[in-house]
């Protein structure tokens, strides 16, 4: 992730992806789909705003999230706004959003379509289509923000509902529990179940990597992954899930897999390892940005890799300074490698499908 510039100050001041208002000059800044930057808006009375950028100047207007719910900060042109009943490229991928009549919710929905702002960057970053239900595909990508519980002086208690709710992927609709949005709940899952780390922008990875291991990998090139991750169709993923549960994971399970969950089923070998791929991309990217040589590389999985154990090097020497977790836990063994490789290649193959249908 990049940092941008307020143009509407003079010198211009530092914007961060997530900003809504530049803290300088207090102009209101969006996402310029035209420049792919965060700008400020200078108001325009005849379409709404146009981006500051030079050389830009693009007539947008706020997506219907930004400007009547707070939890976006996109901005579209005027056809796309009237074409996708006010929702951004972003929000348009909603099939569900939380019951906003229940206080906090609307702050636990910013945090979610934060997080999916990040990931879509990287998708973009790395060439991989993300169609919407609106498009015309076969596979579109949807989600759904939905809770089974509610929090209640720190706890969380049951809705009374007897639908349970799965952050997971099917047949294109991500899911995920309200409920991943509590820090202190959210950690207490993550030492429950021995993760390195858990966090928002780390379920949207993995999750997001079942939706292409179905857009890329399904009923296409089945053979391939099954060389790499295993046979997905023995034993079945009930049966897997089961005596994952039952047994755990192998004590050398490190030496194979990013994680003790990806040994579960070779669906969730992949996923993990998808996700473990956009950390090292979006770690590079921002690290490179902001001016870390040490993470240049040639855009093969071999540079990639060394880079970024070159700046986890750096930045996990800086988290345990501080007192707090590795920033890159991940330990990236010759059989890891060979399955980033893969990755990285059905990446490469994925964004050159999208460039053909651009």
């Amino acid at each position: 992730m990049r940092t941008f510039e307020c143009h509407h100050c003079n010198p211009a001041s530092r914007l961060f992806f997530d900003n809504t208002q530049c803290v300088v000059c207090n102009a209101e800044v969006g996402w310029c789909p035209a420049c792919h930057a965060i700008a400020a808006m200078l108001p325009d009375n005849e379409v709404g705003y146009r981006c500051a950028n030079p050389g830009c100047g693009t007539a947008l207007v706020k997506c219907f999230n930004y400007a009547s719910e707070n939890v976006c900060n996109r901005m579209q042109t005027p056809d796309d706004h009237a074409a996708y009943a006010g929702l951004c490229d972003c929000c348009r991928h909603n099939a569900v959003i939380p019951d906003l009549s229940i206080e906090g919710h609307r702050e636990r929905w910013a945090a979610l379509e934060a997080a999916k702002r990040r990931l879509f960057y990287t998708l973009d970053l790395i060439g991989l289509l993300h169609p919407s239900p609106q498009d015309d595909s076969p596979l579109p990508l949807s989600f759904a923000f939905m809770a089974d519980a509610l929090p209640d002086a720190g706890l969380w208690r049951s809705t009374g509902s007897s639908e349970k709710v799965y952050t997971g992927h099917a047949q294109g609709l991500i899911t995920i529990n309200l409920m991943e949005t509590d820090d202190a709940e959210r950690e207490r899952l993550r030492v429950d179940m021995n993760e390195s780390h858990r966090t928002l922008i780390g379920h949207f990875r993995h999750e997001i990597g079942h939706y292409y291991w179905d857009l890329l990998i399904k009923g296409q090139t089945e053979d391939a992954s099954r060389a790499v991750f295993g046979d997905h169709d023995n034993p079945t993923y009930a049966e897997a899930l089961e005596r994952y549960y039952a047994q755990g994971s192998a004590p050398d399970w490190a030496r194979f897999h990013v994680s003790a969950y990806a040994t579960m089923h070779a669906w969730e070998d992949f996923a993990e390892t998808f996700a473990a791929y956009l950390d090292i991309v979006a770690v590079l990217d921002t690290a490179d940005n902001l001016g870390m040589r040490r993470a240049a590389h040639d855009g093969g999985i071999d540079g990639m890799i060394l880079a970024y154990q070159q700046v986890g090097l750096v930045l996990n020497e800086l988290n345990r300074e501080m007192g707090l977790l590795d920033m890159v836990p991940l330990v990236i063994t010759p059989p890891i490698r060979d399955k980033l490789e893969y990755i990285h290649q059905v990446v490469l193959r994925g964004a050159a499908l999208g460039n053909s249908f651009r």
